[in-house]
């Protein structure tokens, strides 16, 4: 067993390696020329128009709604865990590479929004399926049709066996089990029950719950982290200094802190930025498509915020957070690291980042149940989705008590294939996306 585990690791390095990195920085770098910076000059709209979009046009929940199923799931515990991985390899400088893969990032998130929307279709049951596998098929043509199966196949596989249930559920568990001291079979029984009840009503149940819960889980990770900044505020200017520096000269070595190189600062921060906020890997798109909205280019604009809220505020709080208070160079990794930097500036600081993780680990599980129902619809239709949500609440039951790094692995490889054919369309695609951007606002000016 244990050279499977190698084999797949090596694997998993080769998938996640500069190629990829470059595909999915180059597709963004491509839409942002030929969008003309839309991520900076339509901001501003973007942002309004999260509460603002008026809701129109076929969909299954609002536009809000679909943001906020799509954060569910982007927004983990790669948001906490994940950075403190990406600077404990790369150094500060890493941070600043997560920036880089944010900027381009929000430009293909908006033209993943966009083309969901445009391609999407309703099903048998009346509901709306929409993402990668309908916009290669659909837009690039028929042809295209196994690279939009394999995007399918590959999702079912990630939501199943990768981010939608047992990482989730073994940071849960492991959270009240220590911060708490509940035991991990009590814990196992609630979450399966509470996913039960919201994922069996379907998107409207699963928009109902995040719409709700996104925000609060939100603005209490915001809070502690501003707390924690605000304590050690005099350290801001230094940590901004040494993560600019460190992105372009290596790190040395302090503390517990092995030192990095250059190479090592972008390799980790972009693989961990793209990793959280999903830019480019197909995802997000799949919930946008659910929006109620006339115009496809209005949901791009409210997607592209997705990546804006994941990338350029949660995780960079956290950045900051570990680097100001020097817990970045200390001998603990991953969330341990975290919530050494909360407990070093707030009361109850552990207890916080468990509440926090908890949140974002449960409502992971919400968008990525989701995910992959639609990949097994489009694969299977309507028939295969009663089945899925029983089979999804099993591995829920279970993932409490598996510890099988070879899965963990495998999903981690298969994620990052979801992106090939999702980068493959958006590039094919891409003067579709600009002429449905300048149909919308030609639509604004009039």
């Amino acid at each position: 067993m244990e050279w499977l585990e190698q084999a797949l690791q090596a694997v998993n390095t080769w998938v996640w390696g500069p190629p990829l990195l470059i595909l999915l920085v180059g597709t963004g770098i491509l839409l942002t020329i030929r969008l003309g910076l839309l991520q900076v000059f339509r901001l501003p709209l973007a942002l309004k128009l999260i509460f603002g979009a008026k809701s129109e046009g076929e969909g299954d929940i609002s536009s809000f709604g679909a943001l906020a199923t799509a954060l569910a799931a982007t927004v983990g515990t790669g948001n906490i865990v994940g950075v403190a991985t990406a600077i404990q390899l790369g150094g500060p400088g890493a941070l600043f590479w997560m920036w880089i893969a944010a900027f381009f990032g929000m430009a293909t998130k908006y033209a993943e929004g966009l083309l969901a929307v445009k391609y999407r279709k309703v099903d048998e049951k009346g509901q709306i399926s929409g993402g990668p596998m309908y916009y290669i098929e659909r837009g690039l043509g028929q042809r295209f049709k196994p690279l939009a199966i394999f995007f399918a196949c590959s999702g079912v596989l990630v939501a199943l066996f990768g981010i939608g249930t047992f990482p989730q559920v073994n940071a849960i568990v492991s959270s009240t089990s220590t911060s708490l001291g509940v035991p991990s079979i009590v814990t196992a029984i609630i979450l399966t029950l509470v996913t039960a009840m919201v994922t069996l009503g379907g998107i409207k149940s699963i928009a109902k719950v995040t719409t709700k819960v996104v925000p609060f889980m939100a603005l209490l990770y915001i809070g502690c982290s501003l707390a924690v900044l605000i304590v050690f505020r005099d350290q801001i200017p230094h940590a901004l200094s040494l993560v600019i520096s460190s992105a372009f000269t290596s790190t040395a070595a302090q503390g517990g802190f092995l030192g990095a190189t250059v190479m090592l600062a972008i390799r980790s921060g972009i693989a961990r930025g793209v990793f959280s906020n999903e830019s480019g890997l197909g995802s997000a798109p799949i919930a946008a498509a659910a929006a109620k909205t006339k115009w496809p280019a209005e949901q791009g604009l409210v997607s592209m915020t997705g990546t804006f809220f994941d990338t350029i505020i949660i995780c960079s709080l956290t950045g900051l957070t570990l680097i100001v208070t020097g817990a970045w160079s200390g001998s603990l990794s991953g969330a341990a690291m975290t919530q050494a930097a909360f407990d070093a500036a707030i009361p109850y600081g552990s207890l916080m980042l468990t509440i926090c993780l908890i949140l974002f680990a449960f409502t992971t599980i919400l968008g990525w149940n989701y995910y992959g129902e639609r990949c097994l619809e489009y694969l299977f239709g309507v028939k295969a989705i009663m089945p899925y949500r029983i089979l999804f609440l099993a591995f829920i039951a279970v993932g409490a008590f598996l510890k099988l790094e070879v899965i963990w692995i495998l999903s981690d490889i298969v994620n990052g294939l979801m992106a090939l054919p999702n980068l493959i369309a958006l590039i094919g695609l891409s003067g579709v996306v600009v002429a449905e951007t300048k149909r919308y606002m030609n639509h604004l000016k009039s």
